[in-house]
Formats: structure tokens, C-alpha cells, sequence
């Protein structure tokens, strides 16, 4: 999590933000259409069933007598049955809104996140997307779901209630209506306080996660290190600052909801000692008062439930704030319109389009410089590399290998100048089209849960069974299938967990070959592989780099002997270039790298 400052949210109510939920809802106008129209008859019979109470109070327990019972009977099991239906309707309504909306949102930030730059994912630690994915759009939906229903009916029952009210003795209405000025200034009052205290919660929150899933990933660091208690102690502060953070919002809410309490119970005293001089008056009926009563009383809940969702929605800004932020968020490299419109996009590719890759390579006058850094990596560099070249990249570590490799597969792309693939800027094709036609195997390979099957045809998804096992054999990774109990049907575990270092890299390889790219990049592809299987391994390479273009990204310099170009890098630079032995014959920079990597080696073999 070093390293990255999560955005800070400091905004009030703002409609503006909730509007960007509207996407999400235009496509369940029918289920809301359910919930209003099913709300509203929930709310009706809930409004009509105390004047029942004031008929029957007035036609049969004053009167003492029975006549019409039955009708009366039945009108009200008519109307509890309709108020049952409404109720199991409107359920389906917000289920269906709850689900769906929740689905929409998450497909649409996994969808999102795939069209995002390899830088993003650099920086951006795991926790903060895993809960805006999950967590926030849980939320989100839970409570557009069931606190707007919830609301919906309050609103409903309340308007419907001070009409009867009204009708019923208006004097005593306005009583009771005084209530909701007052709970209007408690929540302006409040909302921007609880809202302040659940960014923070929700902050922590993402922190938490992050934390969570490094604990457990780098689990065999943390216990060889023995650092346990470091880490026990660093995720005991950030839940304890969590735990603070939600002791004041819980704090600032249970001083909200009792006060709207307090203020809805006095309402109701004063209508009980208003309405008892009245009767005893005789100007107002004890059947209009138990009624009246009993909706001064029942009005009690839904108000302090729609303070407490209120409250809650408030709340919910924070959640819709950090997910529409991911979504806004633009990847540092994107093709042109024009482009898109010839070659299509990652999700709807016109391969139809898609001239083949020859994999010529010239770097023309190119200046790079990282989004986040102020110095030039490259100032005016050139380069031009024939289809077919094995080009060589060495240095010590931290000396920049990795930037040519990076603007050459366009994972960022020049501040000036060009990259030109087979004559033309790579700007003028699309993303999907050079990464299709690159086979890349990294120092740290990562293998997919599932099947060594699986994995390997990650390379290509159409691939026969006959041409996953000879990729497998091209690159000596069927030596790891074979030590497996299943074969090719064994489970590499999580992340490749069940298989060493060496054997990923194999399974890794075999997948790049699988693929058959034009141009391959190797980033120190045989560093965690033991000397008999370097052997076999080199043997591969020297094949099937044969007509490709390609880059070697070697520690070990004694394999980049064979290489058309050598390029020298040193402190973000390209100092020297050329073959192998014309470069030890300059005597410089590559000279004492390789002298040294020579002594040591000869030192290693000695000390065995």
C-alpha cells in the first residue's frame, strides 16, 4: 500500500453525483414502476385500516350491537389481502433492482478495469479495487434496493396520514405536522457530519483489504522475515482507526435518531392532552381521537426510519463517489477513434482488418520520460531493428531494462518522437493488434487457477490437445507435466502455487509458444531455472527465436552471446551497443559488467 494516497472525498450532499447512478437504473424502469405503484398501495391500506378501527369503534362497541358486521368483515380481509399482495410484489421489485443493479455495476468496473494501462495497475494497490468492486457496489445496490422502498413508503404513509389527519380534525393535524421542519433542520444539520466520518470508514475500509490480501500473499515473506507481530501490529492500527471513525458516525447518528424520537413523542403527548380536552369537551368524537391516536402514534416509526435511512443514504454518497471515481479514471494509452473504427477495440476486435506482423521495429527519434517523473529516461534515441533480430538488453538492476521493452510493446508510449512497427507508428494500429502478436515470459510468471491445460492455452484458446503438448515439449515443460499425478489435468493452485518458480516459468514459456507471436520478449526468462534445465530451455529459444523478433531482458550474460544487438543500459540510458564480441573489444562499460559476472561465476564453481 506504500506508495499510494487514496483520493480524499470531501464534497456535501450533491445531486450531481447521484446522478451518475442513473445508467444503472434506466434499465429497471418496470421494477421501479412495481415498487412505486406497490408502495403506494401498501401505504393506502396502511392509511385506510385506522378509519376501519374509528367505524368500528363508532357502529358497533358505542352502539353495542353487530348489525353489518359481516360486510365489515369482509371489506377488511379484503383489504389486508391486497396489502399482503402488494407487499410480496414490491419485494420482487427491490430484489430485482437489488440484484441487478449490483450485477450492472461490478460488470461494468471488471469490464472497465480491462481496458486500463499496465501503469495503472502498478500503483494501484489490490484492496482499493477489491472494494469498490465488491463492497461499495454491495451497498450501493442494497440500499437503492431496499432503503428507497422503505422510503418510498414512508413517504407514502406519512402523506397519506396528515390528509386523513387533516380531514379528521385539522387542529390537531398541524400539531403533528410541525415535526417535519424540525426534522429537516436535524438532518442538514447532521448529514454532512455523517458523511464526513463514513468516507473515512469507507477509506479505511479499501486500507484494510489491501492490507488483508498482502498479509496473505506474502505470507512466507512475513514468517521467514519472522514479522508477524510487525504486521499484526500495523493491521491493529488501521482497525483500531476504522474503529474510530465508526464510533463517530455511530456516535453522531445515535444523537440524530433519538432526537427525531424525542421531537415525534412530544408530538404525540400534545395530540393525547389536546385531544382529551376536546372529547371531554364533546367537540371531538372518541372514535376520531382513538383514530387520530393511532395514526399520531404509527406515524412515530416511519419518520424515524426514513431519518435513519436518510442518514444511511447520506452515508451511501462515499460509497458512490470511490466507485464512479474508478470509472472515470482513463487509461494512459488509447487508440484514436479512427483507429478504433478500423481496427475495433479489446472487447470487439476487427481482426478482418489486422494486417500481419513482420515485427520490424525502429525507434525514431524517441524521448521518453515516465508520467511521474521529471527527467528524460531517453533524450533523442534511435533505433532500427530488422525483423527477425534477437536484441539483447543488460544492465545491473534498476538500470532501466525494462523501459524499451515497455515502449516497444507500447505498454507507454513516447513523450516525442516515434516507434515504428513494420514502417508504420504503432499509434496508427491498435493496442489489440500488437499485443496479440507478442509472446511474453516474465521473470515472475503467473499462472491462472485452473488446469496446466488451462493455462497453457491461454495462448491460444482454439488450440488442439496435439498442439498444447508439443508447445509443451518445444520448451521442456512436458519434464513438469509428467511429475505431475494428472498430467496436464493436474491443478497449478492459486497463482501457480502447487508448482516451483522454475516449473511456472516453463508452463509460462510453453504458453508463449502456444500463441506463436511475431515479436517475443523474454524478461530474464531463465534466472529461476537450475543450469540442466537452462540447458534445454536455450536449446528452445535458439529455435523458436528463429524469424522473430526479439528481446532478452538476460542477467546471466553468458546467454545473450548469440544475440544480433546487444544494448547497454546504465542509469536509465542506452551507453553502448553492438554484438558481443565487438563490445568486448571496446572495453568499456559491457566489458566490465561481463568480466565481472565472469570472476564471480568462476568464483560460485570454485566454492562447490
Amino acid at each position: 500500500m506504500a506508495g499510494f494516497d487514496e483520493q480524499e472525498y470531501t464534497k456535501s450532499f450533491d445531486i450531481r453525483i447521484w446522478k451518475r447512478l442513473f445508467p444503472f437504473l434506466r434499465n429497471r424502469k418496470l421494477d421501479f414502476a412495481g415498487m412505486f405503484l406497490f408502495n403506494g398501495v401498501c401505504a393506502l391500506v396502511d392509511v385506510i385500516i385506522p378509519l376501519f378501527q374509528r367505524y368500528a369503534i363508532r357502529n358497533f362497541i358505542e352502539t353495542d350491537q353487530l348489525a353489518g358486521f359481516l360486510p365489515y368483515g369482509l371489506c377488511y380481509l379484503v383489504v389486508i389481502i391486497a396489502q399482503s399482495l402488494s407487499v410480496v410484489a414490491f419485494t420482487r421489485n427491490s430484489m430485482s433492482i437489488e440484484m441487478n443493479m449490483g450485477k450492472e455495476m461490478r460488470r461494468d468496473l471488471f469490464t472497465h478495469l480491462q481496458t486500463m494501462s499496465f501503469s495503472f495497475y502498478n500503483v494501484t494497490p489490490v484492496g482499493y479495487l477489491l472494494t469498490r468492486v465488491m463492497s461499495d457496489t454491495t451497498k450501493i445496490a442494497s440500499m437503492i434496493g431496499w432503503d428507497m422502498t422503505d422510503i418510498l413508503w414512508a413517504l407514502f404513509y406519512v402523506s397519506g396520514t396528515f390528509a386523513a389527519m387533516l380531514l379528521l380534525n385539522w387542529r390537531l393535524a398541524l400539531v403533528v405536522i410541525l415535526i417535519v421542519p424540525v426534522i429537516a433542520l436535524l438532518t442538514g444539520y447532521f448529514q454532512n457530519r455523517i458523511l464526513h466520518w463514513n468516507r473515512k470508514v469507507r477509506k479505511l475500509n479499501s486500507r484494510i483489504t489491501g492490507a488483508f490480501n498482502e498479509g496473505i500473499t506474502g505470507a512466507k515473506t512475513s514468517k521467514t522475515l519472522v514479522i508477524e507481530d510487525q504486521n499484526s501490529e500495523s493491521f491493529r492500527q488501521l482497525t483500531g482507526s476504522m474503529y474510530e471513525a465508526g464510533i463517530r458516525a455511530a456516535r453522531l447518528n445515535a444523537v440524530y435518531i433519538p432526537l427525531v424520537l424525542f421531537f415525534s413523542t412530544a408530538a404525540v403527548a400534545i395530540v393525547l392532552l389536546r385531544g382529551g380536552y376536546m372529547v371531554g369537551e364533546q367537540v371531538l368524537e372518541i372514535a376520531t381521537l382513538s383514530t387520530f391516536l393511532t395514526y399520531a402514534v404509527g406515524i412515530f416509526e416511519p419518520i424515524q426510519m426514513t431519518a435513519a435511512n436518510i442518514a444511511e443514504f447520506i452515508s451511501m454518497q462515499a460509497s458512490i463517489e470511490r466507485v464512479t471515481d474508478l470509472l472515470d479514471r482513463q487509461p494512459d494509452i488509447t487508440d484514436r477513434p479512427e483507429v478504433v473504427e478500423k481496427y475495433g477495440d479489446v472487447f470487439y476486435p476487427k481482426r478482418e482488418n489486422w494486417e500481419p506482423l513482420r515485427g520490424e521495429i525502429e525507434f525514431r527519434d524517441v524521448t521518453f520520460r515516465y508520467p511521474d517523473g521529471g527527467e528524460n529516461v531517453l533524450s533523442h534515441f534511435s533505433l532500427h531493428i530488422p525483423a527477425g533480430t534477437t536484441v539483447a538488453i543488460v544492465g545491473e538492476t534498476g538500470a532501466g531494462k525494462s523501459t524499451l521493452i515497455n515502449l516497444a510493446c507500447r505498454f507507454f508510449e513516447p513523450t516525442e518522437g516515434q516507434i515504428l512497427i513494420d514502417g508504420r507508428d504503432y499509434r496508427e494500429r491498435s493496442q489489440l493488434w500488437l499485443h496479440s502478436n507478442i509472446g511474453y515470459v516474465l521473470q515472475n510468471p503467473h499462472l491462472f487457477s485452473g488446469t496446466v491445460r488451462e493455462n497453457i492455452r491461454y495462448g491460444r484458446l482454439d488450440a488442439t490437445e496435439e498442439e498444447i503438448q508439443a508447445a509443451a515439449r518445444a520448451v521442456s515443460a512436458d519434464t513438469v507435466v509428467e511429475k505431475l499425478e494428472r498430467g496436464f489435468d493436474s491443478d497449478v493452485g492459486e497463482g501457480g502455487d502447487r508448482l516451483s518458480t522454475g516449473e511456472k516459468q516453463l508452463i509460462s514459456f510453453a504458453r508463449a509458444v502456444l500463441a506463436d507471436p511475431r515479436i517475443f520478449v523474454l524478461d530474464e526468462a531463465t534466472s529461476s531455472i537450475d543450469t540442466q534445465t537452462e540447458q534445454l530451455i536455450q536449446q528452445a529459444i535458439d529455435h523458436l527465436l528463429k524469424n522473430r523478433t526479439s528481446f532478452l531482458i538476460a542477467h546471466r550474460l553468458s546467454t545473450i552471446r548469440k544475440a544480433d544487438l546487444i544494448l547497454v543500459v546504465k542509469d536509465g540510458k542506452v551507453v553502448e551497443q553492438g554484438r558481443h564480441l565487438e563490445l568486448l573489444k571496446k572495453g568499456g562499460y559491457y566489458h566490465d559488467l561481463y568480466s565481472r559476472q565472469f570472476a564471480e561465476e568462476n568464483a560460485a564453481r570454485v566454492l562447490k
